[in-house]
């Protein structure tokens, strides 16, 4: 079996570092709003089931379309959250974003924040990818991939995107995984100009899913992801002057952001950030020096998570298997008792290729 989070009690020792992670959680403190409050239909409109007072949204991918939704206003800064849920069993093919955007304003030069969820076959695990554009610069991607300390599909977890004039942070789990700090050097491509809030669900059999290989299989749809409690704090704008609203509301606005804790990075949380990256990063454009030789300006090379990555930017098949679930001496042995008693015998760790559990821990036993 591929998913390293379903099956032989690897549960318990995930649980160690996520407990870890929830030492360091913040609460959101941040208003809600029903969906025709703040949102509107973007395609697919009868692929929507809305429930909890409007507040619990559910988006369904079937042969005729998929669906996406909108914020009515947009956005100069903000926190942008969502509780998610994502589709179970086949999901090969299936891509789920929540996202910033103002691509249908500047169609040339436009900005982006992307959570994208990308589907896999049956047993196989969602990946989570992120990546930023700014100004239009969408051939200089700066994506970053991750594996999920936990079962997407199981039960709702919270992921957000700060970003105000000089950070851009991404939280699982009011866990920060992600920061980009802007730079000079960085120019443009710091994502600058007013941005809509975007949440959708589609086919992307040509790209998702080990390249293309496999696609959307329709025997298992409808695909359905949950989105709840939906969180927008910001400072909105006039969308054909594009200024703020009111001073007042980018005053009330900002502070409502400091309010929640989140754009403030502590020592706590960045320690709770780089524990993050260090076992579940699968690729990052900043240590992809084939790509990019001359790395990209806001890029910190940080010694430990760069020696997990060749240089392609992705982690070598034993690495990715030994970064996920035996980064620490006291995990890497628990785990090599764990296969001495058996327990794992039918364990695949999924990588860039399939590695059983007895045979990567040969080595140890």
């Amino acid at each position: 079996m591929g998913s390293f989070y379903m099956d032989c009690n690897m549960k318990i020792l995930i649980s160690i570092i996520l407990l870890w992670f929830a030492s360091f959680a913040l609460a959101i403190n941040t208003k809600t709003l029903a969906f025709d409050e703040a949102y509107s239909k973007l395609f697919g409109h009868h692929n929507i089931h809305l429930s909890g007072k409007d507040r619990h949204v559910r988006l369904l991918l079937d042969r005729s379309s998929g669906f996406g939704f909108i914020s009515s206003d947009m956005y100069q800064y903000g926190l942008f959250s969502a509780s998610i849920k994502l589709p179970s069993d086949y999901t090969a093919g299936v891509v789920v974003a929540f996202y910033t955007s103002n691509g249908d304003v500047f169609e040339k030069n436009h900005d982006e924040l992307d959570f994208e969820f990308l589907g896999n076959i049956k047993g196989k695990e969602w990946r989570v990818q992120t990546n930023i554009y700014g100004n239009g610069s969408t051939s200089r991607g700066r994506e970053e991939r991750y594996f999920l300390p936990f079962d997407p599909t199981k039960e709702f977890h919270r992921y957000s995107i700060l970003w105000t004039n000089e950070t851009i942070m991404f939280y699982i789990d009011q866990t920060p995984i992600r920061e980009v700090r802007r730079t000079e050097t960085m120019g443009g491509d710091y994502p600058s100009k007013p941005m809509s809030l975007y949440a959708t669900i589609w086919d992307a059999s040509n790209w998702a899913t080990s390249g293309g290989k496999y696609k959307v299989n329709y025997k298992y749809s409808p695909f359905t992801s949950e989105f709840r409690d939906l969180s927008l704090v910001g400072c909105r704008v006039d969308p054909i002057q594009m200024l703020p609203t009111s001073s007042n509301n980018c005053t009330v606005s900002n502070s409502d952001l400091m309010a929640t804790g989140l754009s403030v990075m502590t020592q706590e949380k960045r320690k709770a950030m780089h524990t993050f990256r260090e076992n579940f990063m699968s690729y990052s454009a900043c240590y992809d020096t084939l790509r990019y030789p001359e790395k990209l300006p806001e890029c910190e090379i940080v010694e430990a998570e760069n020696r997990w990555f060749k240089e392609n930017g992705r982690l070598s098949p034993v690495t990715a298997a030994d970064k996920r679930i035996a980064v620490h001496g006291s995990i890497q042995r628990s785990i090599v008792a764990l296969a001495r008693s058996g327990l794992c015998e039918n364990l695949i760790i999924e990588s860039m290729e399939e590695l059983t559990c007895r045979d990567y821990f040969k080595s140890f036993l």
